[in-house]
C-alpha cells in the first residue's frame, strides 16, 4: 500500500457517460509516493516537474520522472537531451518488450534522478493511456520501481483523454500547475473536475496547485478560497527559469544568485511538503458562468 493510502474522502460518481478500465493489480505502484502534475498546455509543467525532482533528490530520495507528453521533453533539462520514447524503442524490437533492458529505456538524470519518456502514438492514431500503462508494466518487469522512493508523472496538458487519466491509476496525490490569469485558472478549473470525476475508481486526490510564471498570486488566491482548494507554491516569472530550460539545465545547475537561490528553495520547500504530507482535498470546480464572474470577465 502507497505511504499515503489514507482518508480518502468520497468524491461521489465518476461523471455521466464516463467509461473507466481498472489497471491491473500487478502494475500496481507500490512503496514509493506518486505525484501527477497536470495544467493547461505551455504552463510549464515540464520545467515544474524536472525542478521538483531535482528538489526531491536534494532531499536525498530516490526520484523516477515519467513525462507522459508525444513531445518527450518532460527530462530534456534534467538530462540534457531528447531521450528515445518507451512507445519508439518498443517499436524498434516489434513489442516484443521481454528483449529491452533498462537500459534502453530509462536514463541518468541530474543528481541520480532516473528519467523515462512513455512517448505516445501520433495524433489521431491511438491512446496515450495504453502508452504509459506499458511504461509501468516494463518498469514493474525489470523492478525499477523497487528502489524508488518518488515517482513523478508529467502529464500532457489539459486534454482529458486516456493519457490524462492513466496517471491517476497510479497517483497518490495530483498536482496543479497553473498561473495568475483567467486562462490558466480556467484550465485548472476543469482540471479539477476530471479528476473529482476520475477519481471515483481511484485512490488520487488533489494535492493543491502551483502558481508559475506570476508576479502576483491574487486571482489564484480567489479562485483556492472559493472552491476549497490551496496554493501551496509560488513561482515567479523569472528569466532565470527560461534561461535554464534553454540550457538543458535544472536549476540547481543555475549559477547562484538571489534570484535563483529564493526559487531553489521554493521547490525545496514544495517537496518536503509533498513528501510529509498533504491532504486530500475534494474543491467544488465551478460552472462557466461563476468562474467568469469570480474573476471579474465579462
Amino acid at each position: 500500500m502507497s505511504p499515503l493510502d489514507r482518508n480518502i474522502p468520497n468524491l461521489g460518481g465518476d461523471g455521466e457517460g464516463s467509461v473507466q478500465f481498472h489497471q491491473d493489480d500487478s502494475t500496481k505502484i507500490e512503496g514509493a509516493k506518486v505525484f501527477a502534475v497536470y495544467g493547461k498546455g505551455g504552463i510549464g509543467k515540464s520545467t515544474t516537474s524536472s525542478n521538483l525532482s531535482a528538489a526531491f533528490s536534494k532531499l536525498g530520495k530516490r526520484v523516477l520522472q515519467i513525462g507522459c507528453d508525444p513531445k518527450h521533453d518532460s527530462t530534456f533539462t534534467l538530462t540534457g537531451q531528447l531521450i528515445p520514447t518507451v512507445i519508439d524503442i518498443l517499436k524498434d524490437v516489434n513489442f516484443h518488450a521481454e528483449e529491452l533492458r533498462a537500459e534502453d529505456f530509462v536514463f541518468d538524470g541530474y543528481n541520480g534522478v532516473k528519467c523515462v519518456e512513455a512517448g505516445g502514438p501520433p495524433a489521431g492514431t491511438g491512446c496515450g493511456g495504453y502508452v504509459v500503462g506499458q511504461t509501468v508494466k516494463l518498469l514493474k518487469q525489470h523492478h525499477l520501481l523497487e528502489d524508488t522512493d518518488v515517482v513523478i508523472f508529467d502529464v500532457l496538458g489539459d486534454v482529458v483523454c486516456g493519457g490524462f487519466a492513466a496517471p491517476l491509476q497510479h497517483a497518490d496525490r495530483a498536482l496543479i500547475v497553473t498561473a495568475n490569469d483567467f486562462d490558466s485558472i480556467y484550465a485548472m478549473n476543469r482540471i479539477i473536475a476530471a479528476v473529482e470525476a476520475k477519481s471515483a475508481n481511484y485512490k488520487v486526490r488533489l494535492a493543491g496547485c502551483v502558481a508559475n510564471r506570476s508576479h502576483d498570486t491574487n486571482e489564484v488566491d480567489r479562485y483556492c478560497k472559493t472552491v476549497g482548494f490551496n496554493r501551496l507554491a509560488h513561482l515567479p516569472d523569472l528569466d532565470a527559469i527560461r534561461r535554464s530550460r534553454l540550457k538543458k539545465k535544472t536549476l540547481f545547475e543555475m549559477e547562484l544568485d538571489d534570484d535563483i537561490a529564493a526559487v531553489q528553495a521554493e521547490y525545496i520547500r514544495l517537496a518536503t511538503t509533498l513528501w510529509e504530507g498533504t491532504e486530500g482535498l475534494a474543491p467544488r470546480s465551478l460552472p462557466d458562468r461563476e468562474i467568469f464572474d469570480l474573476l471579474g470577465f465579462d
